[in-house]
């Protein structure tokens, strides 16, 4: 079940709040002020007897006007401090290419002679590229020993953002450095896609790889001759530096096979090489602004018209509260006219122009809106089904700034939904260390579901971790809500490891039953269907093998695991 946000509310000027506290009160004090001057002046000229009969003493409606004027002045003051909430979105048409990002994800990369370290600095890099060229298709390749794809071509940016954020050497499988290999799939990956635009490899590297420099430069150079413009980008010293290794609570440096402490360097000359041999662009990592560099060497590129989802988080709303004010004040306006006229009083404003402004501002209430509408709510849209549309608004949520808990949870329930369990898991189990309370035991239940859905999936040689993980996850819950049912059948299930034949124990029953009872159960809100499309689908199969063998270290030949 998806837990409920709010909308966060910002003032662009939020000291103006005080104005509209303040002037209200300012306002009221005023007008009776006024009121006790009229009476005075009044008093000096005959009796208040004699005075009733000869003049309106006070204003029949002198308290209905005066509560109009304090809501105007108190809906003003809260238009003028700017009021924002809610997501407007919407799509437009721009220009762009097609590009593989390619990070080099080795134990060198957490060196810190950038700060924080190598592979976050790259981070922020891709990030402010991402930011640049919003309507170009990025994948992300992540490459140690191995080179392994995290994303394909895809202009989500949450989906970019979530493999950033989890991108560390324990990802990729084979320890070490090798170029040659992310640049061969950058190649492949970027051959395999259809559209007009030209294709661009970006490789974010500190260049210290254990391969022939030959290999790197025959790669560098098929990728060339093919049309794929190759960018590499250097990170780290010359210097160098050593590289922290986190142990427990220990931090060490990490040491070779000799025991000797491990320094690892810059090497641009590898670089640079491999950008003249594909005829790119060598980017130093002494350079400044490194994402402003990569875009001005990809200016010249071929770009295709796509359709990118443009947003605006949030959204000015003073028209809500500066159209009610002004219908107030052209009300009071028409009201004090229309005395003057039936008193006979002389009146210098036109008797028509208030109805008019007043209905003016009527008519574009409605307009004004419909053009200030909330996006639809995520959760609703998950409870409808609409899986795809529930994860866009969850992503769109965090990257508008919205991080919590609650937030991550929900989107992580939603990739379960979508069927990128691999995701969804990661994320859930980050959800639970970090969330207390009902969001704690609600990522704790899901991301062991999404363990039990890939362990139970056909001829799956890491079944046995999934099954691992899943147990794991229940026990932990059922520790502390041991009558959970649907947790107690979903931990049977992962200690069966496999789902028992139909018909088979279980008290009996038809085959037909037994066969839905063997199906694992699920808070996060998906139904039966939902969850037999988890069960066979080849495609998440395929990325679960792949997810769980880039978290399989294993030792380059040689001994070089950095």
């Amino acid at each position: 079940m998806n837990l409920g946000t709010l909308p966060p509310l910002i003032f662009d000027m939020p000291w103006l709040l005080l104005a509209a506290v303040g002037l209200p009160v300012v306002v009221w004090w005023m007008r009776s002020v006024r009121t006790r001057q009229r009476r005075v002046r009044l008093a000096r000229y005959a009796e208040s007897s004699a005075l009733r009969r000869l003049v309106m003493v006070t204003d029949p409606d002198e308290r209905g006007r005066t509560v109009r004027l304090v809501f105007v002045v108190l809906l003003t003051g809260l238009a003028l401090s700017g009021p924002r909430w809610g997501l407007a979105r919407g799509a437009v048409s721009a220009r762009g290419i097609d590009m593989a990002i390619a990070i080099d994800a080795s134990l060198s990369m957490m060196a810190p002679d950038e700060r924080p370290s190598r592979l976050e600095r790259v981070k922020q890099e891709v990030r402010r590229l991402r930011a640049m060229s919003q309507a170009d298709r990025v994948a992300l390749i992540a490459f140690a020993g191995r080179s392994y794809i995290l994303t394909p071509l895809t202009s989500d940016d949450g989906a970019i953002e979530l493999f950033l954020d989890n991108l560390d050497p324990s990802v990729v499988g084979q320890a070490g450095s090798s170029i040659a290999r992310a640049i061969r799939q950058g190649t492949e990956l970027l051959l395999a896609s259809d559209g007009s635009a030209d294709r661009a490899l970006v490789l974010m590297t500190d260049g210290e790889v254990f391969e022939p420099a030959e290999d790197v430069n025959a790669a560098a150079t098929e990728a060339g001759l093919k049309g794929v413009s190759l960018v590499t980008v250097g990170f780290g010293t010359t210097q160098g530096s050593t590289i922290p290794i986190q142990d427990g609570s220990i931090t060490r440096e990490k040491r070779d096979d000799d025991g000797q402490i491990v320094i690892t360097r810059y090497a641009p000359e590898l670089l640079e090489a491999a950008a003249k041999a594909a005829g790119g662009t060598f980017i130093p990592a002494d350079a400044s602004d490194k994402a402003t560099r990569v875009r001005g060497a990809l200016r010249s590129l071929r770009t295709a018209k796509r359709k990118v989802d443009s947003r605006e988080d949030h959204v000015p709303r003073y028209l809500w509260l500066l159209l009610p004010a002004l219908a107030l004040l052209a009300y009071d306006s028409w009201l004090l006219t229309r005395r003057r006229s039936s008193s006979g009083a002389a009146s210098s404003l036109p008797l028509t122009m208030p109805p008019v402004a007043f209905f003016l501002l009527l008519a574009a209430l409605p307009v004004t809106l419909m053009s200030c509408k909330q996006a639809p709510d995520p959760a609703a849209l998950f409870a409808e089904g609409n899986v795809q549309a529930a994860m866009a608004g969850y992503r769109a949520q965090i990257a508008g700034g919205d991080t919590t808990v609650r937030t991550r949870y929900n989107l992580g329930t939603t990739l379960i939904g979508a069927d990128s369990l691999v995701a969804a898991a990661e994320l859930l189990d980050m959800v639970r260390r970090e969330g207390d309370g009902e969001t704690r035991m609600r990522a704790r239940f899901n991301a062991g579901y999404a363990s039990l859905v890939m362990g139970r999936a056909p001829q799956n040689p890491e079944a046995e971790a999934a099954f691992a993980s899943a147990r794991a996850a229940y026990r932990a819950f059922l520790g502390e809500r041991p009558a959970e049912a649907d947790a107690k059948w979903n931990y049977e299930l992962a200690l069966r490891k496999m789902p028992p034949p139909q018909g088979g124990g279980g008290g009996g029953g038809d085959s037909q039953n037994d066969k839905q009872d063997e199906q694992p159960q699920n808070q996060g809100g998906l139904d039966q269907k939902q969850a037999e499309a988890l069960l066979n689908s080849a495609a998440r199969e395929e990325r679960d093998v792949q997810g769980r063998k880039q978290r399989q270290g294993r030792k380059p030949p040689g001994g070089k695991d950095w």
